[in-house]
This record gives structure tokens, sequence and C-alpha cells, in this order.
């Protein structure tokens, strides 16, 4: 495939997130196809680079374009981004780069502006704005203005530590399915294979994390279900949850399944382990998950904020509520959530979990237990969700899940980073 059309459909994708509010797998689904694995790996590179770095690109396009680009044109925009990152921050040659930027915009139905193109990038090196990097905070921090403000505000004296770990690039995550191999046996398969890993995790007792990027479906046991890709705070919620032998057990928004076959994997002894969505398609993807590891659970389509539709009146020993979140704490494993999250979605996502909370709390036998977690780091929908539901719920008591838990600041929150995890909250409420 030419180097034009990997640019030109970059800059799509770009076009599609920034521009229509596109999750990024949907545009890459659009545009991956018609790419061998090595380009596609490229692509995905350079463009969540543009991602992660879009201020600071932006700011040296508004020096080289006067103008602003509107309509069909707008695209050409996106595939100055792209340019404008290979020059200043990728291993692209200079030559390449320019050239082949320029001969994407007849991919895209630009010719027009080839000229421009070429220009701006020309110009971008001979005034060596690769060199001339802002002092400003937030727009070296790569975030939103709104969103670098709230991490200001919840982290004052870590915000450093907490960007820097927003903009690295994750490690891979696997959880061995001791249902069906057991940890060493995996390993041991992983090591005859020649894949390169890191075994010994602390917290994270099934844990393994890859040190080079693999095509998944290729590894030891991938068909036989050994094993599933999880980050390791999400695997901290099967433990946390803690399901004994004979529970009914409830995953409120299961999609995509992850943790659903955590806790049976864990647990198959169960009396019953209900996963729970409301997207009949997201549903599917349990199912397949289920299928693949050699589970089973009963899949129901339901709100979680709405019982009466699906609920049968038998209580719950465990509920799992993994709540609709900003998702700002996996920010580093998908970089467009940065830019298709808004500061006025903080609010309805509080709303929207404090309604699950009370809807599902009805369902918990006396005596059961209530795992809440997000992917988020933000206080409003962690900390201060958990606070304000204590304080409405006499029945509802704290269980601790780390030594530095307390009633003012219950819940453990994990931040991007800690131990090679994702960011993540969970609380644990014991029903009295």
């Amino acid at each position: 495939m030419s180097g034009a059309r990997l640019r030109a459909d970059g800059a799509l994708a770009l076009f599609h997130v920034l521009e229509q509010g596109q999750s990024l797998r949907h545009s890459f689904a659009q545009v991956q196809a018609r790419h061998s694995e090595r380009d596609r790996a490229w692509l995905q590179e350079m463009v969540y680079g543009v991602l992660r770095n879009l201020p600071q690109l932006q700011l040296w396009l508004r020096q080289l374009v006067q103008k602003p680009l509107k309509s069909k044109q707008k695209v050409v925009e996106h595939l100055l981004l792209l340019g404008l990152y290979q020059l200043a921050y990728s291993r692209v040659s200079t030559h390449a780069a320019v050239a082949e930027t320029v001969g994407a915009c007849e991919k895209l139905k630009c010719n027009g502006l080839k000229g421009l193109v070429n220009a701006c990038l020309r110009n971008f090196l001979r005034q060596e704005l690769a060199k001339q990097l802002t002092e400003d905070p937030q727009i070296r921090s790569g975030l939103p203005k709104w969103l670098y403000q709230r991490l200001s505000e919840n982290y004052s004296t870590d915000l450093h530590k907490v960007v820097t770990a927003i903009n690295e690039r994750p490690p891979v995550w696997l959880r061995v399915n001791t249902q069906q191999v057991s940890k060493e046996a995996f390993c041991e398969a992983l090591s005859d294979h020649g894949i390169l890993f890191d075994g010994e995790v602390a917290q994270v007792p099934y844990g393994i994390i890859l040190r080079k990027g693999y095509d998944l479906t290729t590894l030891p046991g991938y068909q036989q279900g050994w094993f599933s890709a999880q980050d390791g705070a999400a695997q901290l919620a099967g433990p946390l949850l803690n399901a004994q032998a004979g529970d009914r057990v409830l995953d409120a928004c299961a999609a995509p399944g992850g943790k659903t076959c955590h806790i049976l994997e864990r647990q198959p002894k169960l009396s019953e382990c209900i996963a729970l969505d409301v997207d009949p398609q997201r549903l599917q993807v349990v199912a397949e998950n289920l299928t693949r590891l050699q589970l089973s659970a009963t899949l129901k389509q339901g709100d979680a904020a709405h019982p009466d539709s699906w609920w049968d009146g038998n209580p719950f020993d465990r509920i799992l509520l993994d709540a609709p979140c900003s998702a700002t704490g996996v920010i580093r494993r998908h970089p467009d959530i940065r830019w298709l999250r808004k500061d006025s979605d903080i609010g309805k996502l509080q709303a929207t979990q404090e309604h699950i909370l009370e809807a599902v709390w009805p369902l918990l036998k006396p005596g059961g237990t209530l795992l809440y977690a997000t992917c988020s780091i933000l206080a409003e929908e962690n900390r201060q969700q958990i606070q304000r539901f204590l304080r409405r719920h006499d029945d509802a008591q704290l269980s601790p899940v780390s030594s530095e838990e307390t009633p003012e600041n219950p819940g453990w929150q994990i931040l991007p980073g800690h131990m090679e995890m994702d960011g993540f909250y969970y609380a644990r409420l014991i029903k009295c």
C-alpha cells in the first residue's frame, strides 16, 4: 500500500474522531482493513501520536495556515497535523513525510491543496518550529483545557506524574484462565514460543505483561481459552468481589465481559452469574468471550438503572457495578477519549452512576457485597460518589480494599502507571 494512501487514511481517521466525534476504534475499522499488519501498526502509531500531542500540533498549524479550511477541505488540516507529527516526533524521513503527505491530497480528492500542504511542511522545516515547544503546561500535557484543570484540582501535588503516565504507551496485560491451564504451564508455553513477558506481577496473581507487541490470536492457547487480554487494574475486580461457592452474582454493566469471565474463572461453583448489559451487540461480545474461555453465565439484556424490566426478585449475594464513567483512567490506552469526552459529560455521568447505585442496592441480600468500580481518575465519579452514597444509606458499610482507605477517603484510587496498570477505582460496600 502506498505511503500516500496510508497518510490519507490517517487523516480520515483523525477527521472522524475530531470533527465527527467517532471513537477511534470505529474510525479505524473503516480504513484499516485495506492495509497490511505492518501498515496498520504504523497507522496506529501516527494517529495515536497526533492525538497525544494535538494541542502543540494545533499551535504550530495556526502559525502555518492563516485561515481555517472549511467544508470538504477540512480533512486536509488533519493531514497537515499528521505531517507535522511525522516531522517533529517520528523517525519518518523528512523526504517521505513531505512527499507522501503531499501525495495524500490526491487520495483525499483535494488536489488543489497540494501546494498549501507542501508549503506548510517546508515552512515548518525552514523555521525549525519543531524546536519551538510551548512552555504552557496545559498544551505540553496534550490534554484539553477542561481535563487538565480537573486533574490540577484532583492531583495538585502529583499532576506532573499523572500527566506523564497518561501519555505513556501502556503494556499489554494477559489474564490466565486457570480453569483451562495453570499459570506455570502457560508461562512455559510462552517461553517455548519465544514470547517475551513478565510473569511475576505483584498483587495480580494471574496477570502477565507482554514485553513486545504480538498478535494475541497467534499466542499459544488462544483458541483453547487459556487467557484473555485484560489490564492489571481490571483484574483486581474478581479478587475484590471474592464470590464464594453457591453465591448468586450480578455483573451489572457486564460488556465486554472480562470481569464476568474472571469471576467465573475464580469461582466456577456459583449458583448463578448474571451478566447484564443494555446493549445487545455488546452483550454478544460477552457471549463470544464466554464461549472461547469455556465458561457459562446467564446473559440478560437490560438497563441496570431499571431492574423492574429484568430482575426476577431473587436477591444477589454479590454485585459488581463497573459503572459508566469518563474513562479518564484509560486515556493512555485510548487517546481519543481525551478529545471525545467533554467537561459537561462529567455531571451527566455522575447522575447515571448514582441512579444505577440506587437501583441495584435493593437487589443485594443483607450481608451481601457490592463492588463499585470505574476506570476514571476523577474524584467526582469515585470517592465523592461513594461518600454521598454512604451518607444516604445507613444500611451500607465500607469494607476497605486499601490500607490507606478511611471513611473520609473511601475506596482505592489506582493512578495510571501504578505497577504498569491503568487508572481505576474500587470501593467495596457491605449491606448491613
